[in-house]
Parts: C-alpha cells; structure tokens; sequence
C-alpha cells in the first residue's frame, strides 16, 4: 500500500471530515520555510504548519541542542526534581515577558496552559475563600480544545457537541473600532459585580475565531477596569507569542500588562510539544501555605521535559539574534505594502494586518464562519500552486515562517493576485 493508502486505514486526522477528505498529502522533509512530499513536490508553508515554525523546517541548530539533550537527560519527574535546562529556559524566557512575571509552570500545550491558567485563576479566589466563580471571555475566541479552554472559547462548531458539558463563562463581544465603547461600558457593569474570578483574552489578534483584530488602547482600557476590580487578567499568547504581531509578545504592545500568561506553539520552534502559563508573583503567593490542600493540583507525566526545554532554549537563542527582528520587520512591510495594493477588490470584504499576519475575508454568498464552503476551494487553489494555506471559512490569512524569503513572499502575493481576479 502507498502512504496515503496507509494513512486511510490506520489514522484520524484533526478537524477533518473524513468522509470528504480522504486524500491527504505526505510529507517527508521540510527545509525552511518549504516542505516536500513523497514525488519530491515543494511547497511553501504559509501559515507555518498551524503557527509554530517560526524559524521554519528542520532547523539544523535546534535539531543539534535536542539530540545533545537526550544524550544528556531525556526525562525525569518533574514533581520533587528539577533540570537545568527547565531552570534556564525559565530564568531566561522571564527576562523578555512583562516584569510582573515571575513565576513558570510547565506544561504540554496551548490547551493546557489555558487550563492551568484558568485553576490559577479559579484557586487564587478558593484558597483565599473568596466566592468568584465567573470568567469573561470573547465570543469569538478560541482558547483550545480540552473542556476548560472551550468554556472560555466562543461557541462555534468547535464546541457545538459539548455545549451541556461546558462551565458557564460569560462572552462579550470583540472590541473593534465600531464597538469599543459599547464592549467597554458592558465589561465594566460585569465586573462591578464582584464575582469575576477572571478575564481571559487573545491579546489584539483571535486566532481561530477569524483573524479578528482590535486596537491596544481599548484592551489596556479593560485591563485597567479589571485590575481596579481586582480581576485576574489572562493573555493567552499561545498564537500571538514570539514575534507574530512584531514584538516578542502582544502584550509588548500594552501599558497594562496581565497577571497570567500563556504560551506555547513558537515557544519550541514548532519543534516539540511544550506549553508554559507564567503569573505574577501575588497569584503564585495564594498557594503557599502549610496546608498541602492549597497547592495547584494539576501536571502532565511530560511536564517541564527536558528534551522540550532543550529545543525551547534553543528557539530562544534564534530569537535573540538580531536576524529574528530583522526579517519579522521585513515580512511586516512586504505584508503591509501588499495589502495595501488589494484595497478596493471587489471580492474582497475586508483585509487586515498585524505584524506578520495578514488577514483577508473573502465576499461570499454564504454565512462567513468556519463551515463557510470556499473554504476548500481557497485551499485547493493554492495546493495547485504548492502554496499551504489553511483558511478559516472564507477568511485567507497568511502567518508564515519569518525565514521565508522575498521571492516565495512574492509568488505567495502573486497567487492571491490570481485568486482574486
């Protein structure tokens, strides 16, 4: 059997309906910002392999600190023992997050470090036997997929199943320019109540939920209203960390800056699975005592593992490079001045742009969202190309690699050219 035939009988992809798309393509090397299937096709990834491989494919120096740790140490409990590389990659990492960081917990993913952000928040409250039990959240999110992070996530198909089995989270609309002052006056009549365990947001770019984006100054409005309130402050970064909205981190951008971080995707390069939920020092305090019940239950048999703390640290010197903010500037302009050449198509009904994320709703006969049918047909149209994107409905978004060259940026721009004839 060939390899695709293979994969039919034996796996179960993500977010795929089976049934209509039984065909997927293999591949078998990846080299900067192409990868290549099994007849020796090249294809440029545009959206860097689901938002991780910021430093593109098989890199060759993060491959090396890897394979140099598990000669070393490739795991131990991480419950009564600790690592160096755990120990560095976490003294290093607070170096560049918001000063009011202190503290690292391990975890495996972005899910998950959604979850242990959300117990923190939730315990912060419980040890202190303080009732809040509310979060606010955005309905358009998308936090992830295990059942906390859903709750917080907005209800969409990705949650459609498991709506009986979610916790209440209370959803207020996205901030953008025509609602900033409505969303503002609804979060502070919220939060005056005085049972809001905590407010969770993707700061200034939704992911998933459509490559929605709003403005810094009306999130540090909120934020401000939320820490006046005394409610805990959650950005998850796991998308916009490491450089995707031309600084280190969203929250760069902000004057107010979260008491709980969440991070994941570019944190290992896009090379192995870790996610990382860092606070500030007043939340990790709520959990010391000399009552064992008041710790933070919560760890995965792979916490703080010492081969993902290698690649991390190694993704982390990539980033220090001044080569990093070098080409993210780069890609920023090369995506400003393209988008600024489609304004005006008539196929198009809006386009945006964040550092090195563009985003473009395509006019459609249909509903826009996730199940929106052009979908398949944008997606089709560039793997013709050997371009990978993966639109969200009819929503076109390009997050590539920052290695990517000029001369793939352009004929990525020149197939959306065609595209949109």
């Amino acid at each position: 059997m060939t390899l695709k035939e293979k994969d039919t009988q034996y796996i179960w992809h993500p977010y795929t309906q089976m049934q209509l798309n039984p065909n997927v393509i293999p591949i078998v090397k990846g080299e900067g910002a192409h990868l290549f299937d099994e007849d020796g096709n090249r294809y440029i990834d545009a959206v860097s392999s689901w938002w991780v491989s910021i430093h593109g494919h098989a890199n060759k120096y993060i491959a090396d600190r890897v394979y140099q740790q598990l000669l070393q140490l490739e795991q131990v409990i991480f419950a009564g023992f600790t690592h160096p590389s755990a120990v560095e990659l976490a003294e290093r990492l607070l170096k560049h997050l918001p000063e009011n960081q202190k503290k690292v917990f391990f975890s495996d993913n972005g899910s998950t470090a959604v979850e242990v952000a959300m117990k923190m928040a939730f315990q912060y409250f419980h040890n202190q036997g303080i009732e809040r039990k509310k979060i606010i959240a955005f309905k358009d999110a998308y936090h992830g997929d295990t059942f906390g992070a859903m709750s917080a996530s907005g209800r969409s198909i990705f949650t459609a199943p498991f709506t009986p089995f979610l916790f209440d989270v209370v959803h207020i609309d996205v901030p953008t320019k025509d609602k900033e002052g409505d969303v503002v006056k609804e979060f502070v009549k919220l939060i005056e109540k005085e049972d809001v365990a905590a407010f969770i947001f993707e700061p200034l770019i939704l992911g998933a939920g459509g490559m929605m984006m709003y403005e810094k100054s009306v999130l540090d409005k909120m934020l401000m209203y939320a820490k006046a309130a005394g409610v805990i402050t959650i950005a998850d970064e796991v998308m916009t960390g490491f450089g995707r909205t031309g600084r280190m981190f969203a929250s760069d951008h902000l004057e107010v800056k979260p008491d709980i971080m969440c991070l994941s995707k570019g944190l290992t390069g896009g090379t192995l699975p870790m996610g990382l939920t860092t606070c500030a020092n007043f939340i990790y305090d709520a959990f010391l005592s000399d009552e064992k019940s008041k710790a933070l239950f919560h760890g995965h048999s792979f916490t703080g593992s010492p081969v993902g703390c290698a690649a991390a640290l190694a993704s982390l010197d990539l980033v220090e490079k001044l080569e990093f903010y070098e080409n993210i500037k780069r890609i920023e302009s090369a995506l400003h001045v393209f988008a600024a050449s489609l304004f005006g198509n008539k196929k198009i009904f809006d386009i945006r742009h964040k550092g090195i994320v563009l985003a473009i709703d395509i006019k459609t006969s249909e509903s826009t969202g996730y199940l929106n049918s052009s979908q398949q047909e944008i997606v089709n149209f560039f793997l013709q190309r050997k371009i990978i994107l993966r639109p969200l409905g009819n929503v076109l978004y390009l997050m590539p690699p920052t290695v990517i060259s000029d001369e793939d940026l352009n004929l990525v721009f020149d197939a959306i050219r065609e595209f949109l004839k």
